[in-house]
């Protein structure tokens, strides 16, 4: 059994092609395991050991996803957003308690100014001709201490993320070794990956999505990815067309952006025929499932996966989708809890998930601990946050976060079920529906939306094709037309904190 990422790449031909990127050369699996021996040689002279955390500041590109898969078979890794601040570089290196700061040849932006303030190790990458082949260095004088060489097992921590936060303070959350092999294991089993599988990488490589179901299921079957150095829908169609893919994984957004480009780019796919193609971490509209089936000829799998899972918790099947859904367990066991009591139930309520793939728990945080996990017979229960219910097949369909449900007056509105009655529309491209403070209901029905290139309507029509379709409680009562709608790092569109953003309300 398969417990480290260590053995998940080992067995595989060395011939074979591992990872490519623009301008740059093939590396193998032969020189992908040769620039793992490198790097972990390179940390035990710098003093680093098996448990000691590396923070990993680097562009999307095939050198972070070589620095990720590498680093994390010498070490913990902790990939960080490059666009941070200086003052955000220094929250998330001091609480994640970083030895070392791993960044780019030449670089002297924030996160350097933040890891030589904390006194970091700093190591940089200097990039080779194959890629992901990198030389690694330590600035200033080596301190003259070696580290044991000694590979991380199965219960050590591979990678450390935080939440996003949008509500309180980031929680860590630590994934080990054998969270993440089972969980790129479960991956690559849901999608029937072989050595033959092409991925073609758009996802930001400091976030679970593309760090595991991209990288790391990738590199558990055998196959070969191919890095851009991040989402572009400009330049997504020539990337497909150098990198001939047999898949892609992707957030909703990037699909609607790659969809709005599709019809001047029909001869490139036809060309590069794609066996599947993957969305996850958010909501998928079913509109878009099936424009996307559509135009690119192929299944569109939905999944759906978060951090503290080490991604991946259903799927649907290569053989039949259902939009709408996430699809059936793929991996951890999926049930429904009761919403405050820690106890199993039928029907709807508090998605939970137990399996290998799960976290341990929250990183020195015991009330989070104490709220998120529960035993139930002998099996320890994660609570997801997310709400839903079981059809008659076995697939999940979601109803949306606990803490977006919208309570307008005691009504409760599913912000999800919103979302797809406007996106029936015909001019309405995008949507995201959120709470609106409200002083006697308590909160109100929004939507922002953006129109699709050339349509024309206005908040009043929108309304009204929303109130023809749905209760009246659960219409809209403000629409917000937009030329692009708030994302966050990811390119998920956040309804927590919506109203704020658009200025509907004075920020807290």
């Amino acid at each position: 059994m398969i417990t480290t990422i260590r053995e998940l790449i080992a067995a595989h031909d060395g011939d074979s092609l591992a990872i490519g990127a623009p301008d740059r050369e093939w590396l193998t699996y032969d020189g992908l395991r040769a620039q793992t021996e490198a790097v972990e040689q390179h940390l035990r002279a710098f003093g680093i050991g098996a448990t000691d955390r590396v923070a990993i500041v680097l562009p999307n590109g095939p050198d972070i996803a070589s620095a990720f898969i590498t680093i994390a078979q010498a070490a913990t890794t902790a990939p960080l957003n490059p666009n941070y601040r200086e003052e955000e570089f220094a929250f998330y290196l001091e609480d994640l308690k970083a030895k070392a700061l791993v960044v780019e040849d030449g670089y002297e932006g924030p996160a350097l100014a933040a890891g030589k303030g904390l006194g970091l190790q700093i190591l940089r990458v200097h990039a080779d001709a194959e890629a992901g082949k990198f030389n690694l260095t330590q600035d200033g004088t080596p301190s003259g201490s070696t580290a044991a060489e000694i590979a991380p097992s199965a219960d050590d921590v591979a990678l450390i993320l935080h939440t996003s936060g949008t509500t309180s303070r980031p929680k860590i959350v630590p994934l080990l070794q054998s969270n993440v092999a089972a969980s790129a294991q479960n991956i690559a089993k849901s999608l029937s990956l072989t050595s033959d599988d092409r991925c073609l990488n758009v996802m930001p490589l400091f976030h679970i999505h593309g760090l595991v179901a991209a990288v790391s299921a990738t590199f558990a079957a055998g196959g070969s990815i191919w890095c851009s150095p991040g989402f572009d829908a400009l330049r997504f169609f020539s990337w497909m067309k150098e990198a001939t893919p047999s898949w892609y994984t992707a957030v909703p957004t990037m699909h609607q952006a790659i969809l709005s480009r599709a019809g001047r780019n029909a001869e490139t796919i036809d060309a590069v025929p794609l066996r599947f193609l993957r969305s996850s971490s958010a909501s998928l509209p079913a509109q878009v499932m099936h424009e996307l089936n559509k135009t690119f000829n192929a299944p569109v799998i939905e999944a759906y996966g978060m951090t503290e899972a080490a991604h991946q918790m259903c799927c649907n099947p290569l053989e039949k989708q259902k939009p709408g859904a996430v699809g059936i367990a793929a991996g951890p066991e999926v049930a429904i809890a009761h919403e405050t009591e820690n106890h199993l139930i039928e029907g709807m309520g508090e998605v939970v998930i137990s399996g290998p793939n799960v976290t341990p728990g929250y990183e020195s945080n015991p009330k989070a601990n104490e709220e998120s996990f529960f035993m139930s017979g002998e099996k320890r229960w994660f609570r997801t946050g997310d709400r839903g219910s079981f059809d008659a097949d076995g697939f999940l369909e979601l109803t949306g976060r606990l803490k977006e449900i919208i309570n307008r007056g005691g009504e409760k509105v599913s912000p999800l079920e919103v979302d797809g009655v406007l996106m029936d529309h015909p001019a309405i491209q995008q949507v995201v529906t959120f709470a609106l403070p409200h002083p006697k209901l308590g909160e109100e029905v929004a939507a922002a939306v953006v129109l699709k290139e050339g349509e024309e309507t206005d908040e009043r029509a929108i309304r009204n094709f929303a109130a023809e379709r749905m209760a009246d409680f659960k219409v809209p009562k403000k629409v917000v037309i937009m030329d692009e709608i708030p994302k966050g790092a990811t390119g998920k569109m956040q309804r927590i904190g919506m109203a704020e953003k658009l200025g509907l309300v004075e920020k807290s």
